[in-house]
């Protein structure tokens, strides 16, 4: 059994086999600038790598690219029936993947491959999760920087472990790691929250990064906000409570003016009046009401989304070939979470 858990902290002083990860949508032109960086920074810093490039139903020539780079040595595509999301694409490479480590990045080069050497490094020295943290956001505009600090506050608020807030995919994780993410079986997979909540011993580096080399962001103002209801809803229940908080504030409130007005009523004999007022606050009444059973929707659409049980993607076609399996990846993924049984 020892023998067959392979990647124990002992064999961290040799460097590692390593496998780089890059969901692509739309981004042809900036792998053919990435590709060949990589295939000089990924050989000084590893024993041997592969490059598994998933297309996630791109529209442009990425498929082309694909063909090109999938013949060499140490490169393999997956390319998927449609677009299934990036949380997807990270998956299945996650799942496709080899190494004794692990590294997420994206195709745009806002990620610099020489950063790989030195999360390789603490790697070396015993993190098992070595992620990248933006050093600024001053080239955002304030209204996403406003938004950004905004759902970090909220998704970390009353949490048993905190999302680290300038941090994004790009990180290094060792073999364990990766056996616990692919053994949690929900749909939903916002994975940035994922990464904090199975743990392990973490390091940030951090950076600034890069310009876009071609293209634009794929991510717009409602996309953005959407990304952030999936995280909201899938790591915290607090917006359920700020319903139920909310509706018994309310009906307070209500019981109290009811108080007053049957007072002044009797003592004053003031007559009810203000029909403006009780159309307003019904109308308010009814908002919150509508508020709270849209919150409520939200979670039984994820219910919803889960009980269906389809796979989070389907492949069109695998290309290439890179590293042998890992020795003992069964054994390491049992021992990591033993309750656990991995599901596409």
């Amino acid at each position: 059994m020892s023998q067959a858990i392979a990647l124990s902290h002992s064999c961290r002083d040799s460097l590692p086999r390593l496998s780089c990860v890059i969901p692509c949508y739309n981004e042809a032109a900036n792998l053919r600038l990435l590709l060949p960086l990589l295939a000089e920074h990924l050989g000084p810093c590893t024993s041997a790598w592969e490059v598994i490039l998933v297309n996630d139903g791109s529209r442009d020539d990425t498929s082309a690219v694909f063909d090109e780079w999938a013949v060499r040595p140490g490169f393999r595509a997956i390319e998927f029936s449609r677009n299934f999301g990036k949380e997807a694409a990270l998956t299945a490479g996650l799942q496709a993947a080899n190494g004794e480590v692990v590294v997420l990045m994206d195709a745009d080069l806002q990620h610099p491959p020489p950063l790989i050497a030195e999360m390789v490094a603490h790697w070396q020295d015993g993190a098992d999760v070595v992620y990248a943290l933006r050093s600024n956001r001053d080239d955002e505009p304030p209204f996403k920087r406003f938004g950004t600090n905004a759902f970090y506050r909220l998704i970390n608020a009353h949490s048993r472990f905190e999302v680290p807030a300038d941090a994004g995919d790009f990180r290094l994780m060792d073999r364990h790691v990766v056996e616990a993410l692919l053994a949690l079986p929900e749909r939903n997979r916002f994975l940035k929250g994922l990464y904090a909540w199975v743990g392990f011993k973490s390091v940030a580096i951090p950076y600034a990064p890069a310009e876009r080399a071609t293209g634009t962001s794929h991510y717009n103002a409602l996309k953005l906000i959407a990304f952030s209801i999936d995280g909201l809803t899938a790591f915290t229940t607090w917006p359920l409570r700020v319903a139920s908080i909310a509706g018994m504030v309310m009906a307070v409130l209500g019981f109290l003016y009811g108080i007053y007005v049957i007072v002044d009523h009797e003592l004053y004999g003031n007559a009810v009046e203000g029909w403006t007022t009780i159309v307003v606050l019904l109308l308010f009444f009814v908002g919150i009401q509508l508020v709270s059973l849209g919150i409520l929707g939200e979670y039984v659409a994820r219910i919803f989304e889960e009980v269906k049980n389809r796979p989070l993607y389907l492949v069109r076609r695998a290309l290439g070939e890179g590293l042998a399996p890992v020795e003992g990846r069964e054994a390491i993924a049992a021992r990591v979470s033993p309750s656990l049984r991995r599901r596409v």
